[in-house]
């Protein structure tokens, strides 16, 4: 890129969503530059990669890079439930036999540098250490960025389309007040690290296990890392973990011992990171695109770490917003319709997972629902590995509402029979 050629894609957040939209736009042949207001590696919770990333993966030319890593391997999840039953393994490569099937554990300070530095190689102009302060309009339409630079030099950037990829702290979410909360999945987390925690071996050291917690008031993800770490994290409604509670640590410890499972398995481990706590985090904006601007990842919305959708859904929307923009740019048409044209079908395939989320969380029973409607197992491992952009998944969500209703209606006839 010549030095003082104006790009034709500005994108704010070097994480995986923007690393993503940046990184497909290069390949391309359109100039992008990228800024990153932190200087990677750095923290970042999110650590458990479903299968259908392979597909985003395999475009960013990410997959040798994947294989060559010390990331754990993951082929599985588990399912434990408050009664400490472990379920069999739910591997992924039963419902779907392609190498896809096998995806992996990641430390997302080494695979969001991986892949910020795989952009720069795409062609990406990747800056670390600069923050935007501002998106630039002229009227209603985005013309570029304010940046100020790691040697505190500010100037600004102009571009035909501006990209927020700026994570949970979205610029364009605040500035247009955006942020529309979910409040049936208004709920948050704790979580910190433990080395020497019990791992299974061979196919199974890399399973997610999902926890519940005694009572149902919650769950715990259990995610072995490289280097004999695990990721132990619990999450509940909003007001259960943190109103009326004491810190962050003593309520850790009241649900590990909620929950023996997890208790038993970090037992002769050692804790080696601190407590970590967000609140608050499933929304999504009201609006994900207007005329020369666009949100991929979590600026645009996030839906909760159940089924470990946050990187899938980050590299989805950088996807399909890059094919969306480089279709505009070829066509000389940057307007809001056209930069936003992949969020009607996003927000379908989202809507789909956000529906397994809420029926965990109202105790559906999905092995009851598997065993009447057995021919959907494979659809259901279909959400599960987050293959959700496909129709016939609203079939087995009409027979859930199904399930659902004749369980309604034969509570009413008990409690009728009881009167």
């Amino acid at each position: 890129m010549i030095a003082n050629e104006k790009p034709h894609v500005v994108v704010i957040g070097g994480g995986p969503a923007g690393s993503t939209v940046s990184t497909l736009i290069a390949q391309k042949g359109y100039r992008v530059e990228l800024f990153e207001r932190e200087v990677f590696p750095r923290y970042h919770i999110g650590e458990s990669l479903i299968p259908e990333t392979y597909w985003v993966l395999k475009r960013l030319n990410m997959l040798d890079k994947m294989k060559q890593s010390g990331f754990i391997k993951k082929y599985s999840v588990q399912f434990v439930g408050q009664s400490g039953r472990l379920s069999a393994p739910f591997y992924f490569h039963d419902n779907k036999p392609h190498e896809c099937s096998q995806t992996w554990q990641v430390r997302r300070s080494e695979f969001d540098m991986m892949m910020i530095e795989n952009a720069a190689e795409h062609g990406v102009k990747t800056h670390q250490g600069a923050r935007v302060l501002d998106v630039l309009f002229d009227g209603d339409r985005a013309i570029g960025v304010k940046v100020v630079d790691a040697s505190g030099e500010t100037r600004e950037v102009f571009a035909d389309v501006v990209v927020d990829a700026s994570g949970q702290s979205s610029m364009l979410i605040n500035k247009f007040k955006l942020r529309v909360p979910d409040p049936e999945l208004n709920k948050g987390a704790i979580w910190t690290y433990f080395k020497g925690a019990y791992r299974d071996v061979g196919k199974d050291e890399g399973a997610t296990v999902v926890l519940s917690v005694q009572g149902k008031k919650g769950w715990f993800w259990y995610i072995p890392l490289h280097d004999d770490i695990v990721s132990v994290g619990v999450v509940g409604d909003f007001d259960y973990l943190f109103k009326g509670r004491g810190t962050h640590e003593q309520t850790y410890a009241e649900e590990l011992d909620r929950c023996p499972a997890v208790k038993d398995r970090i037992k002769d481990a050692e804790q080696v990171e601190k407590i970590f706590a967000t609140k608050d985090y499933t929304y999504r904006a009201s609006e994900g695109a207007g005329d020369g601007w666009v949100l991929v990842g979590d600026a645009y919305g996030f839906l909760d770490p159940l089924y470990s959708s946050g990187v899938l859904l980050a590299l989805k929307s950088g996807q399909l917003a890059a094919d969306a923009i480089c279709d505009g740019l070829a066509k000389g048409d940057t307007s809001k319709e056209q930069l936003g044209n992949w969020i009607p079908d996003y927000l379908v395939g989202m809507g789909r997972m956000r529906r397994l989320v809420s029926e965990y969380y109202e105790g559906f029973n999905f092995g009851r629902f598997i065993r009447r409607f057995p021919h959907y197992v494979g659809r259901v491992t279909d959400l599960l590995i987050g293959d959700l952009f496909k129709d016939d998944l609203d079939e087995v969500i009409a027979s859930m509402d199904q399930v659902k209703a004749e369980d309604e209606e034969a509570k009413l006839m008990a409690a009728k029979e009881l009167d």
